[in-house]
């Protein structure tokens, strides 16, 4: 095992011009296109590419992934591309929770809200000819398997809905039979 952390293994080999750095045009085309790309947002998804991509020393799955980054620097955005990424991956749910009823609002906005100053998408998503639609869910069950559905909550809500049985919540089942094996995950 190496004593080095992973961001210095990728430091080095972006460093050395090993990471590509292009990003895909169905990425590039499905988000807002007012806000640009700034290159440390590009180097995050190389990064991210690469080691969901490649096999390395070590790979484990699940991968766990965390973007260090200030206030105002993009997170949200780079998680919209993300989002992007994995859905043409064959990915269709995603668990956003964090510990405050204000960020998962504003979270809302940005994903669902095309009247919204900082709405991430352009307002109509496609991967070649078919449209895809972000849609909000309580949870996983009877979605469209063709939309980016998005289960917005707090941790708080999540643990309780998960240890509390309760009509229309999340459970533990959502995780397990909506599991993703084509790539480890």
């Amino acid at each position: 095992m190496s004593d080095k952390f992973l961001y210095e293994t990728l430091d080095s080999a972006s460093e050395l011009g090993f990471l590509k750095k292009e990003i895909p045009s169905y990425l590039k085309d499905n988000l807002n296109p007012k806000f640009a790309l700034r290159p440390y947002q590009v180097e995050s998804f190389a990064r991210f590419f690469h080691c969901r991509d490649q096999d390395f020393p070590d790979k484990e799955w699940p991968l766990h992934f965390l973007f260090n980054m200030a206030t105002g620097s993009g997170k949200t955005l780079i998680m919209a591309g993300l989002i992007l990424y994995l859905y043409e991956k064959g990915y269709r749910n995603f668990l956003f929770f964090v510990n405050s009823t204000n960020i998962i609002e504003k979270t809302r906005d940005n994903f669902l809200n095309p009247l919204s100053s900082k709405f991430l998408f352009k307002e109509n998503i496609r991967f070649g000819a078919q449209r895809v639609n972000v849609t909000p869910v309580v949870n996983f069950e009877g979605i469209n398997e063709n939309d980016i559905s998005i289960c917005f909550t707090t941790i708080q809500k999540l643990h309780s809905d998960l240890t509390a049985e309760k009509e229309n919540a999340i459970t533990y089942e959502d995780f397990k039979s909506k599991k993703n094996r084509a790539d480890g995950g």
